[in-house]
């Protein structure tokens, strides 16, 4: 068993930390007081600065334009990037664009790569994902309103969806929708590409998210479908198989997600040692020397060094034996590395007293912004379930 990074991965690894610290962190301050639309400009030169570094796409296959790395060498790269707001929208590794990407590679037509895949993959253009729905409970995904109906040789869809991340300024969604009702549980839904000009796609509103909407990527919508007609080539793989997809589109993204709340962590407790170590409780020491807080410390990096371990375990057994195999990893991880990285976060803040409620530091804005975690993807309640009922099953529990 080897622990060390990989040889071939190390000198990308070091060129992206070099980016983030000297380009990417830097332009944190500027694009959180002006917000995503404000600071566009800013953003597309950190772009323009990952490609011309050939760092751009870590995820995205190599013919595409991107860097094609495999599942646990993307996990590492996403712990770096990780590690700013910015980083992985900056290197054209963001949630849901990334996850869509996958699903276009794996089930696009040749139509679909051409006209969505390919730019998409540029950053020529964004994308949202839409699924849930706040009439149902997301945590049953096979309970569905949202319809859609042929007619000839489209589709009309209507339904009400919430949560469509990154909706504002998207060229397309892919939409979640009931195409055959009377199919078993997990074969009623298709994936559709519906274009957001489309008439009857209406965005309602980005969602409060204790209190900041956000605007373009950095925002969450409520969307309404009314009469959205779209051609049934539109449709992603075949008819039924949108929980089959949804399924192959989780598995590495919860992957990503972990990674990066690595990273998160990972910066979040930079910020807690410092302020630690420098913060004066009188004349002679810091905060530092007070034991609840050297608890913190050592408790903060055995969690932080046994969530990352447990990822790149599950990214290991995905890549090499199939996301089948790692099925429990994957949800211990969902649920684990966010309840660590919300704990972190929550310290740190204490740490910094009032300061940390401030938004002078990233701490209010992990706050806010990342409590989510716990909930999307499968709250941690469900992961938790799932597992132990797996679990027991080994010892002849009866459910």
């Amino acid at each position: 068993m080897d622990f060390a990074l990989p040889s071939h991965l190390v000198p990308t690894l070091e060129r992206i930390d070099q980016v983030v610290a000297e380009r990417i962190i830097p332009a944190e301050r500027e694009v959180m007081e002006r917000g995503w639309i404000g600071a566009a400009g800013l953003l597309e030169e950190l772009r323009a600065a990952v490609k011309a570094a050939g760092l751009w796409g870590p995820q995205i296959p190599k013919e595409l334009g991107g860097m094609g790395l495999g599942l646990v060498d993307h996990a590492l790269v996403s712990e770096r990037l990780g590690r700013s707001p910015l980083g992985h929208y900056s290197f054209g590794a963001q949630a849901p664009d990334a996850g869509n990407l996958e699903v276009l590679h794996r089930w696009g037509s040749p139509e679909q790569k051409a006209r969505w895949l390919e730019p998409l993959a540029k950053g020529a253009i964004r994308s949202c994902f839409s699924m849930t729905e706040p009439e149902n409970p997301g945590s049953n995904p096979v309970i569905l309103s949202c319809a859609a109906e042929k007619d000839g040789d489209d589709y009309v869809i209507n339904g009400h969806k919430w949560f469509t991340s990154s909706a504002d300024g998207a060229a397309f969604a892919i939409v979640m929708a009931v195409t055959d009702p009377k199919a078993a549980p997990h074969g009623r839904a298709s994936m559709i590409i519906v274009p957001t000009d489309t008439p009857g796609f209406e965005l309602v509103r980005n969602i409060p998210i204790m209190g900041d909407a956000g605007a373009g990527w950095a925002s969450h919508a409520e969307i309404n479908y009314t009469n959205v007609r779209v051609p049934q080539s539109n449709r992603l793989g075949a008819e039924g198989a949108g929980f089959l997809i949804a399924q192959e589109r989780l598995g590495p993204g919860r992957i990503h997600h972990c990674m990066r709340w690595i990273g998160i962590c990972e910066r979040v407790f930079d910020l807690m040692c410092t302020r630690a170590a420098t913060r004066k409780i009188d004349e002679e020491k810091t905060l530092a020397s007070r034991q609840i807080i050297q608890a913190w410390v050592a408790e903060a990096r055995a969690e932080i060094d046994a969530a990352k371990m447990l990822t790149l375990r599950a990214a290991w057994t995905i890549e090499n034996q199939g996301f089948h195999a790692a099925r429990d990893q994957v949800s211990i991880i969902k649920f684990y590395v966010a309840d660590v990285m919300m704990r972190l976060i929550d310290r740190a803040i204490q740490v910094h007293g009032a300061l940390g409620i401030t938004s002078d530091t990233l701490l209010a804005h992990y706050y806010v912004h990342e409590r989510g975690a716990r909930i999307y993807d499968g709250p941690d309640e469900v992961h938790k379930m799932v597992v132990s009922r797996r679990i027991l099953d080994r010892y002849g529990v009866k459910r």
